[in-house]
């Protein structure tokens, strides 16, 4: 009596992509339970509970997505073409931390699983929060994954420190290791958003329990640059100080690293997930695919995230990973059809550290597969003198929308194109109302420059009222002569180096903001600090008491990124920068109190000193009384009326033509 199989799968073109890259034409595939039993002639002679006539289309293991966050499936298309940093920071966590919840997550990935099991995704590499949340909807929709928890050293929507996210990947592990389809991981996020402390104890949690460790690593350039600063090394090596490669890690990007690293990234048996197009998208660069495939280190073909990518569709990615190879490194050659496929599926599932699950269609391992349509007009014609030749046909022609059946753990997720565990409409109707929710939150944020401050530097939105005046004076002598008499009282003094970035908008009524960085210097010059600061002004004075000017509207806020951020964040009409040394006094002077700057201007540079005298104020009589005192003050630094300046230094140093055709000052040299 023949041995009996639930299903088999006749009348195909089976690629198993094993080691020695099988193919069985015509070819059978036997299934039982949830694995596969017998494939090739052999399985063609079991008896079987069903059987399906393949109709000659392709038999091929599922593909294996290396690398997502499946529930941002909710935030494609938010916000596009920014760098990484304005990305994440600008728009990302701020949305992430007013709407991730366990719900959002469920109904993230739900929409992300469901894009996959069209595009033949079977198994994929997640990190994200509420990862349990991404398991029970990755598991209902009937998918492979490794659910990476998200441990960082920031808040984050599921933890308020890192040892509550450390304590939740904990639980989430213990809870989901012996799950048929969950793989549960810690994901210490990056060494950028980690300690020394979160890598090591995140390693040594997932030696314990022996389940794979995910994280991003070397990235972008800057990332690098940082980490040699900081660390005196690169990435790389950073983390394998910390004992990070006492796990088993799957590292996403590995965009920047030189030949040494990806040694240390064999030798560690560390996989990576190439993430070509998010990389290209976000201006991260191409990681050096053939070197690590040539020195043996296992890369998997990731999508990232729906936000950075903006999909989901492994046939673009591996496609996508076998052209830029050749177009970077001038070599048509590297990564042959043929290899990149395995990149997406058994060299996939090595660099998740489930291949003993997935990745080949091999007897024992589980079924996980897809039946692929290799006839529609634009994989025709065929030709089968070379039998390779069907790998390029599915990687340079082959698109997502061919796929017909897709199997996962013995199970059908989709047959003839129709999803049989997820509710498409049901997904399409929640994720256009999630959209609308973030649509209005993000619009309140970005009415005014204002709110744009609040919402990305965390701004106090403290209005000061101020009195201020500013004149040339005929020396520097002058005013130091006064500063030492007994004319008045200091209280506290001060040296900078100041580098000003002004920004205006087109809308005059939004103001101008100011990103300042300044160096503080010792008596000698010597720079002992820094710190940078951002500061809206309302566009015009309230009102003049002679030469002296009541100003309003002034909201401070820390400037924890570069200019460069900040530049594109707000996307200012026009810019101008000033350099310029200060001296800084509090000083007393007949009973007030007064800030008063001497100033050398540098950059644009301007002959002689300049003096600035200012003091907060409350009322219109408070503020006459002072510019009263101040016009006295400013007599005995030797500047008389005519010496005033109206305007600011920006406008001062740029004249009113320069400004209005949007010319911008050069930056500081070494500047970002």
């Amino acid at each position: 009596m023949a041995a009996r199989c639930d299903l088999l799968l006749t009348n195909a073109l089976v690629l198993t992509m094993d080691e020695r890259f099988t193919i069985h034409q015509p070819g059978a595939l036997a299934v039982s339970g949830d694995s596969i039993v017998a494939v090739g002639p052999e399985a063609a002679t079991l008896e079987a509970a069903e059987r399906i006539d393949c109709g000659g289309n392709v038999v091929m293991p599922g593909l294996v997505n290396a690398h997502t966050h499946v529930a941002m499936s909710l935030l494609r298309g938010l916000a596009d073409d920014l760098r990484l940093d304005v990305w994440l920071m600008g728009y990302m966590m701020p949305v992430e931390r007013e709407f991730v919840t366990p719900e959002f997550v469920r109904l993230g990935t739900a929409l992300g699983c469901a894009e996959m099991i069209r595009s033949g995704v079977t198994c994929f590499a997640d990190m994200y929060y509420f990862e349990e949340s991404v398991a029970e909807a990755t598991a209902a929709a009937g998918l492979r994954a490794l659910c990476g928890q998200t441990v960082l050293r920031f808040p984050a929507p599921d933890a308020t420190s890192y040892e509550d996210a450390l304590a939740r990947a904990r639980d989430f592990i213990e809870r989901w290791r012996d799950h048929p389809l969950i793989v549960p991981a810690p994901a210490p996020h990056a060494p950028y958003t980690c300690t020394p402390e979160i890598l090591r104890d995140c390693a040594e949690l997932a030696t314990e329990f022996n389940v794979p460790l995910h994280t991003h690593l070397a990235e972008t350039l800057l990332e690098v640059e940082d980490s040699r600063r900081a660390n005196g090394m690169p990435v790389v090596p950073y983390v394998k100080k910390q004992g990070l490669f006492g796990a088993k890690v799957l590292a996403a990007h590995c965009v920047h690293v030189d030949e040494g690293e990806i040694r240390a990234l064999k030798n560690a048996g560390a996989g990576v997930a190439h993430n070509p197009t998010s990389n290209l998208k976000l201006g991260a660069g191409v990681a050096p695919v053939p070197k690590m495939l040539e020195l043996g280190v296992d890369v998997g073909i990731g999508t990232d995230g729906a936000a950075s990518n903006n999909d989901q569709d492994m046939f673009e990615e591996t496609r996508l990973a076998a052209l830029l190879a050749k177009g970077i490194g001038g070599d048509p050659t590297a990564v042959p059809a043929r290899e990149a496929l395995a990149m997406a599926t058994r060299i996939g599932a090595r660099a998740l550290h489930l291949d003993h699950l997935a990745g080949s269609l091999e007897a024992g391992k589980r079924a996980d597969l897809l039946v692929l349509d290799v006839t529609p007009l634009h994989n025709v014609p065929a030709f089968h003198r070379d039998p390779a030749g069907i790998y390029a046909q599915i990687v340079y022609a082959s698109k997502a929308t061919d796929v017909i059946h897709v199997m996962c753990n013995g199970r059908w997720l989709m047959r003839d194109r129709a999803l049989l565990t997820v509710d498409e409409t049901a997904l399409r109707v929640a994720a256009r109302d999630q959209a609308r929710r973030i649509d209005t939150f993000l619009g309140s944020r970005e009415v005014s420059v204002l709110q744009k401050l609040v919402a990305v530097g965390g701004a106090v939105e403290q209005e000061s009222f101020e009195v201020q005046v500013k004149a040339r004076v005929p020396s520097e002598a002058q005013v130091l002569n006064v500063i030492a008499s007994d004319e008045l009282t200091v209280i506290r003094g001060s040296r900078y180096h100041q580098f000003d970035t002004y920004w205006s908008f087109d809308d005059p009524d939004q103001g101008r903001l100011r990103f300042r960085e300044d160096e503080f210097l010792d008596q000698q010059g010597r720079v002992t600090g820094a710190r940078a600061r951002l500061t809206l002004t309302g566009r015009t004075h309230e009102e003049r008491f002679g030469h002296v000017v009541l100003f309003r509207s002034r909201y401070l806020a820390p400037a924890a990124h570069s200019a460069r951020f900040y530049r594109e964040y707000f996307r200012p009409a026009a810019e101008h920068v000033v350099e310029k040394e200060r001296h800084r006094w509090l000083v007393a002077y007949r009973g007030v109190e007064f800030y008063v700057h001497l100033d050398r201007l540098m950059a644009p540079p301007a002959d002689g000193y300049f003096v600035e005298v200012k003091s907060r104020t409350w009322s219109r009589r408070d503020a006459r009384d002072k510019a009263a005192v101040i016009a006295q003050l400013l007599a005995l630094f030797g500047a008389r009326p005519d010496d005033t300046i109206t305007d600011g230094y920006a406008d001062f140093a740029h004249p009113p033509s320069a400004r209005a055709t949007g010319a911008v000052s050069p930056k500081r040299p070494g500047g970002n």
